[in-house]
């Protein structure tokens, strides 16, 4: 709207601040609570009743912390279950969490397009939606555990928020997240069992999945999407003491530089500013060498899951240009072989970015069964087709 003021950024929204004596409040509590408006890919908001929640959930050291998430649901018609859905926000900056770009009046909505047409489609279908602030107030993305306990936190708090019209703990939930998204939904899975275990989660949808993450990250450096590094190392170094001393060692000014410009911008600009950007340029030490001193901080990251309950369903491109396909190959199979319940679809004609839009059909029947109750297919399977936009399975 002309002449409105300009949203305040979460370190500048009193509203991001928990209450006095918040960390006393179950996991899931409700700390504040506020209408919004949700932005769309038109000029007009989204069609959709919204609320921003701030929640008490924990952190990646066991420890009580506060964050958003953003919950929706149809304006007209039963809501069909919740999805708790994870943006790929890929960044550590706070001004790119999905509780403010979703909003109407941000003042960028590119980054969070697809989350728009994700959206869209849920609503369409009649789903209620969690999107939580699953980074957290440090913008931590890559970090065990901590992802998870804030999706499912997430998931507590849009369950006991009278407006949104759910069935409290009955309802059925499903989660999903695409490329950096999925981190943060492959966790909820794993972590469900133990720390929420009243959560009924009848599915999990993982998309362009982020596995295994240090031999992602590796793969980033001198190629063309190495701008996603200066993106994503501020965060996870203020999560891990381990990555902070080690970086913190070894970067050069111009290092510490890289990583103060990387860490107030969202990931687009990181990413078309950075391409091609050689770690070993802005270390004392190769940035190879340095990989093996923090393997250990890298392999927390990753995790048997097994100890997940919940049906998944994964789905990647076979010649994706970010994340290869042979990490999920060999992951999947190690999964099936150890009695994880998966269907995985391999798309041959998608790359990273294309599939997210052209799968979103087929991931949402597939979960849309499991929030009506029907079973998924038991076992394992993995299949490839020419493309999901063509599968009506």
């Amino acid at each position: 709207m002309a002449g409105a003021e300009p949203l305040p950024t979460p370190q500048h929204d009193p509203f991001y601040a928990p209450p006095s004596g918040w960390e006393s409040e179950a996991p899931g509590a409700i700390l504040n609570s506020r209408p919004v408006e949700v932005a769309s890919l038109g000029p007009q908001a989204q069609d959709a009743d919204a609320w921003q929640l701030l929640y008490r959930t924990t952190d990646v050291d066991g420890r009580p912390m506060a964050t958003v998430t953003t919950v929706l649901r149809p304006r007209t018609g039963p809501v069909n279950g919740l999805i708790s859905y994870q943006p790929a926000t890929d960044a550590s900056a706070p001004q790119c969490a999905p509780s403010f770009v979703l909003r109407q009046g941000a003042p960028d909505k590119y980054d969070a397009s697809l989350d728009f047409m994700q959206i869209d489609q849920m609503l369409s279908s009649g789903h209620a939606i969690s999107v939580p602030d699953w980074e957290g107030p440090k913008g931590s993305m890559f970090v065990p555990r901590q992802p998870g306990y804030a999706v499912l936190d997430g998931v507590r708090a849009a369950q006991g928020f009278a407006p949104l019209g759910l069935s409290g703990a009955d309802t059925p939930v499903a989660a999903m997240g695409y490329s950096g998204g999925s981190f943060g939904t492959s966790w909820a899975a794993h972590v469900h069992p133990t720390y929420a275990p009243e959560i009924r989660l009848v599915g999990v949808a993982l998309g362009g999945w982020t596995a295994p993450v240090g031999r992602f990250l590796e793969s980033l450096d001198g190629g063309p999407f190495s701008g996603f590094l200066p993106s994503l190392l501020p965060g996870m170094m203020r999560a891990d003491p381990r990555l902070a001393a080690a970086f913190d060692e070894y970067l050069t000014p111009a290092g510490h530089a890289l990583m103060a410009a990387g860490d107030s911008k969202c990931v687009t600009p990181n990413v078309a500013q950075h391409a091609f950007l050689r770690m070993d340029e802005y270390l004392t030490i190769p940035f190879s060498q340095l990989v093996e001193q923090v393997r250990a901080s890298f392999a927390d990251l990753d995790f048997d899951p097994v100890a997940a309950t919940a049906p998944l369903f994964l789905y990647n491109a076979v010649h994706d240009e970010i994340i290869g396909i042979a990490g999920v190959d060999q992951a999947v199979a190690q999964w099936c072989a150890s009695g994880a319940q998966i269907t995985h679809t391999r798309d041959e004609l998608s790359e990273h970015v294309s599939l997210q839009i052209s799968a979103t059909s087929a991931v949402l029947r597939w979960l849309g069964d499991r929030l009506a109750g029907q079973a998924a297919p038991d076992g394992c399977s993995t299949r490839t087709v020419p493309s999901m936009s063509l599968d009506g399975a």
